[in-house]
């Protein structure tokens, strides 16, 4: 049973089983010599209950798990990741880096700072038998920042893919994932066509640039959505793809709408402007889209569109031509601190 709080018993009062058990027991700090003695001790324990063990310290049971009593900041270290040592408002942190698919291993259960963005997807494919057309600009993966209990455990940490067009139209951008915790979901992919067949543009993490006869740009779940397609029965331009921080910009006439813009990272990692998670700029007949934050891929005027590059999480730009082949998106990335 849960713990019954404080209580003043004066001379005379009858102190039930009930009362031990509410007043004493349950609230009592219990000292064991290990986890497997407090399971053997505590085989339903009740939330509230704190315990003292030589293999974990001071721990209090939430109901679900024993967790650290203190609740602070824990430790850990990255197969395959970078570790810096760095100061944000004038705290000391350990930063751990993933650009690929690795393994977290938590050393000391506790809190930790995560800040993960998905892959960023790819501009739009375009064969359209009727007219050359431009296509949406790629989305931008989608960012999740957050301050999570760990518990001592090693974790699973995927980095995901910058999504590439083809005449397949797959050009998502694929999942960041912290284990079965945080995920930030791929980005979308810009409009295309194919065959007089028209592709709107995905949603994702952040929405792909939209196409012709203002075909809206696919949502964004985790960032903003792309930008609309410009007027016309002709695709002379295209939208651009959603960023983190912004949304696309619309096409217009024969211009491509520019990307969204990213965000800037370094109040999390420290340092200088390092932005993440840029949309794609459209694809245009004259101008073409830039790419968002001067990371995402730049839109093209040409059959080709610019790919993002790796580890910015965003999005590639979108083309003109027939064939007319978006840029590949760049693919995520994931960060997460402790104080040191």
């Amino acid at each position: 049973m849960a713990g019954l709080g404080r209580k003043t018993f004066s001379p005379g009062d009858v102190l039930t089983s009930s009362d031990v058990q509410g007043y004493l027991m349950d609230q009592s700090v219990m000292v064991f010599a290990g986890t497997a003695a407090r399971t053997s001790a505590i085989p339903s324990p009740s939330a509230g209950m704190v315990a003292y063990s030589t293999a974990t310290s001071l721990q209090v049971y939430n109901g679900t798990a024993w967790v650290d009593a203190s609740t602070g900041y824990g430790s850990a270290s990255g197969t395959a990741a970078s570790s810096t040592a760095i100061t944000v408002s004038s705290v000391n942190y350990t930063l751990l880096t993933f650009t690929a698919d690795s393994n977290l291993v938590v050393s000391k259960a506790g809190l930790f700072d995560v800040l993960m963005f998905g892959g960023g997807a790819s501009g739009g494919y375009g064969l359209d038998t009727g007219s050359t057309g431009a296509s949406g600009g790629g989305g931008a993966g989608g960012m999740v920042s957050a301050t999570v209990y760990l518990s001592a455990a090693t974790y699973a940490i995927t980095i995901g893919a910058g999504g590439a067009s083809s005449a397949s139209l797959l050009g998502n951008g694929l999942k960041t994932s912290l284990g079965s915790v945080l995920v930030s979901a791929g980005g979308g992919v810009g409009y295309g066509n194919q065959n007089g067949e028209r592709y709107q543009a995905n949603p994702g993490g952040c929405g792909g640039g939209g196409g012709r006869v203002q075909n809206a740009g696919g949502v964004g779940m985790q960032g903003f959505s792309g930008g609309l397609g410009g007027a016309g029965v002709v695709a002379t331009n295209a939208g651009g793809g959603g960023g983190v921080s912004a949304v696309g910009v619309a096409g217009a006439t024969t211009v491509g709408g520019a990307g969204g813009a990213g965000f800037d990272v370094s109040a999390f990692v420290s340092g200088g402007a390092l932005f993440k998670g840029g949309g794609g700029g459209g694809g245009a007949s004259v101008t073409a889209g830039a790419g968002g934050s001067s990371i995402g891929g730049a839109g093209s005027t040409g059959a080709t569109g610019n790919n993002a590059a790796a580890n910015t999480a965003s999005g590639g730009g979108g083309a003109y031509g027939a064939p007319g082949t978006g840029g590949s998106g760049g693919s995520g990335i994931f960060y997460i601190r402790f104080k040191a």
